[in-house]
């Protein structure tokens, strides 16, 4: 199993990567969707959506279960991947590059409460 060390990681299963301009791309954890199995559906958040840490933002629904997708910092979504909406077997294919939305963080600092790569490995018992 993957765990890249160039993001930061929410113990609910989703990555974060800073961007050059301090946005933040956000997917799921190759973990997540290994327990996923075969993703069928994605539903993403809307642009502009003000939301808070922890906040449900999306739902992605495979052939096993539905799982609810969280915010990992408060912030404003200011793009969301409609490419993943038509064809989401790309979370399964490759979870790190298949992103969901991206969030301009109200507060950057919030990405180092995120865990680190070792500290998601402990985590989920990796």
């Amino acid at each position: 199993m993957s765990i890249p060390s160039n993001l930061r990681y929410a113990e609910s299963h989703e990555w974060a990567r800073k961007e050059p301009d301090n946005t933040l791309t956000i997917g799921i954890t190759d973990h997540a969707q290994n327990a996923l199995g075969d993703i069928v559906f994605i539903e993403l958040p809307a642009v502009e959506r003000i939301v808070k840490v922890g906040e449900e933002v999306a739902v992605i629904e495979s052939v096993k279960a539905a799982s609810d997708i969280y915010a990992p910092v408060a912030g404003e979504i200011i793009a969301v991947n409609t490419a993943i909406v038509d064809a989401p077997d790309t979370l399964n294919a490759d979870p790190y590059n298949a992103w969901l939305f991206k969030i301009k963080p109200t507060n950057l600092d919030d990405i180092d409460a995120l865990l680190d790569a070792t500290g998601y490995a402990k985590a989920i018992d990796a």
